[in-house]
């Protein structure tokens, strides 16, 4: 049987990938952005929803709210297609896969100080855990039984962390890495509590930051013989448009490298980490 693959956010609210849906970029105006500001000064803190919005403005991303909305749209689809009850198998019959924070810190809480001078990084982690919390429950009740997220990586080993964040190191920055792992451990224990309190909820949270800590701490074991720069430009922290054919520096055999930019893994990384994912992943299948 083959299950479909509905849904992926790739940090708590930047993008959502779902069958006949084209996304886009939201933008809010200047003056919305400035009211926050406001709020921020006059209070030292902000709703989780005005939070959302916040962290939304600098990625440019669309809310957890709309990709629901948009989900929503979809299963209309859907419904038309395949009847009430074969939509309702289909979706919960999907696995709905679904990344948690990595955005949300790297390119957000680290480099906004709206957001850094207000709250630690164990505050900021609840923020984004309690937006998760809500938007797994909204998910169950549009029907999906099948979901799995996934850890934050070793954000402190990124190529473009240590440019920013590592004072001149080569080295990973061990405090970036003390928060992921901080931020890991609240979404194993809230997702088993979620899993136990939502009946026939199959939730799985996908470690990559193990495997991946693993490649770039000791990438000969893997196969890699480059694992503190990217394979693409100077490797130290380009990403997305500054990552094609014309960018000087570029390597010619990105399968030896551990990163493919700044943030990301390499197809051969991916690869590896896939294996991995593959095997924690049964007891959604089963």
């Amino acid at each position: 049987m083959e299950i479909p693959l509905f849904l992926h956010s790739s940090s708590l609210g930047t993008r959502l990938l779902m069958w006949g849906i084209t996304t886009i970029s939201t933008h809010l105006s200047n003056q919305t952005f400035h009211h926050m500001e406001e709020i921020l000064l006059l209070t030292g803190q902000l709703e989780d929803s005005a939070m959302e919005n916040l962290l939304q403005i600098s990625l440019r991303a669309i809310t957890l709210t709309q990709q629901l909305n948009y989900y929503r749209e979809y299963q209309a689809k859907l419904v038309n297609m395949a009847g009430n009850d074969g939509a309702s198998n289909i979706v919960s019959g999907a696995i709905h896969l679904l990344s948690a924070g990595s955005s949300d810190y790297i390119q957000n809480y680290y480099i906004n100080p709206l957001v850094n001078r207000i709250y630690t990084p164990d505050q900021f982690s609840d923020i984004l855990i309690r937006s998760y919390t809500t938007f797994i429950q909204n998910l169950y009740g549009l029907g999906a039984r099948r979901i799995g997220v996934r850890t934050l990586p070793p954000t402190g080993c990124l190529p473009a962390a240590i440019t920013l964040f590592g004072a001149g190191s080569n080295q990973c920055v061990a405090r970036l890495n003390q928060d992921a792992i901080a931020f890991n451990n609240k979404l194993n224990s809230t997702s088993l509590s979620l899993q136990d309190r939502l009946p026939g909820l199959k939730l799985v949270v996908f470690d990559i930051y193990q495997p991946l800590l693993d490649m770039v701490t000791t990438p000969s074991d893997n196969g890699f013989f480059e694992s503190r720069r990217a394979c693409c430009g100077t490797g130290t922290l380009e990403t997305s448009l500054l990552c094609n054919f014309r960018a000087l520096g570029t390597c010619s055999n990105a399968t030896s490298y551990v990163f493919w930019d700044g943030f990301h893994p390499s197809e051969a990384a991916n690869q590896v980490l896939a294996g991995d994912l593959l095997a924690q992943g049964v007891p959604l299948i089963s």
